[in-house]
């Protein structure tokens, strides 16, 4: 059976924020490191899992971003987590992150089963996983082992890459990070399960580069279900609306193809 580009993407994905652990960090992990310590763990992240999806589905993208936030300013070492007055977790690219409750209650039930064992860093990996299967693509095995951090520093995140970097800035950031253009290219396949606030890409449809002009670039016949969904001059309600990135997953019907990079070519990019 042909493996989707989805799925490609999204197991690349994870090897990749695996290795800048390894990177960053130095830390051994390995297949079945719970195995006589919390032989449950796997299931009981994925069912954790599996009920906040099901609720709500962009639950889904917000547990695999969280992941890459984690991973990308030191390691996944879970100091996104921390809370404080200037941890991580109140940077501003962060502040819009969304399922740290799936996480926590993840924690709580392995904490029942098996105290003290699992690391925080281990459970946002695998909810990671297990959002990118509950939404269609191929489960793998994730080497286990991580360690939680116990810094966690708002200063760190400027390193974060922004939906609005210029691809040079994009381009160094994950050049300093060990990672190369292949490798960037590869992580915006994770867009696939992502969803957008209208208020970030609203300027694109309505006012882009300050011209009172939609951005050229976006397909003609997308355009106008894109303004749909986020109007003009929107209300607080229709600005936090949240739009799937990939047209595909939110219904959209614009004939081009089921690949992220195929629809891209098609002007059909949110962001």
């Amino acid at each position: 059976m042909k493996v989707s580009s989805f799925n490609k993407m999204g197991i690349l994905l994870i090897i990749l924020l695996a290795a800048m652990t390894n990177i960053a960090q130095g830390q051994g992990t390995q297949v079945g490191f719970y195995r006589t310590t919390c032989p449950r763990v796997e299931s009981i992240v994925q069912s954790a899992v599996r009920q906040a999806v099901r609720s709500n589905p962009t639950m889904a993208p917000g547990l695999l971003r969280i992941f890459f936030h984690d991973c990308f300013v030191n390691g996944c070492d879970a100091s996104l987590l921390l809370n404080g007055s200037s941890s991580e977790k109140t940077a501003r690219p962060n502040l819009p992150l969304r399922g740290f409750q799936v996480i926590d209650a993840a924690k709580a039930q392995l904490e029942r089963a098996c105290p003290g064992v699992v690391s925080c860093a281990d459970i946002v990996a695998l909810a990671a996983r297990d959002s990118v299967v509950l939404t269609g693509g191929t489960s793998w095995q994730v080497p286990l082992g991580r360690r939680d951090g116990f810094v966690s520093r708002a200063s760190d995140t400027t390193n974060l890459p922004a939906f609005n970097d210029p691809i040079t800035v994009q381009i160094r950031k994950f050049s300093d990070k060990g990672l190369n253009t292949q490798d960037l290219v590869a992580l915006v396949g994770g867009h696939t399960i992502g969803t957008a606030a209208c208020s970030v890409f609203s300027y694109r449809l309505y006012n882009f580069n300050n011209t009172n002009r939609p951005d050229p670039s976006i397909n003609q016949a997308f355009l106008p279900q894109l303004r749909a969904l986020c109007p003009n001059g929107g209300t607080t309600t229709t600005n936090r609306r949240r739009v799937w990135v990939h047209h595909r997953m939110g219904g959209l019907t614009i004939p081009c193809s089921e690949d992220k990079f195929t629809n891209l070519a098609c002007s059909l990019g949110t962001l």
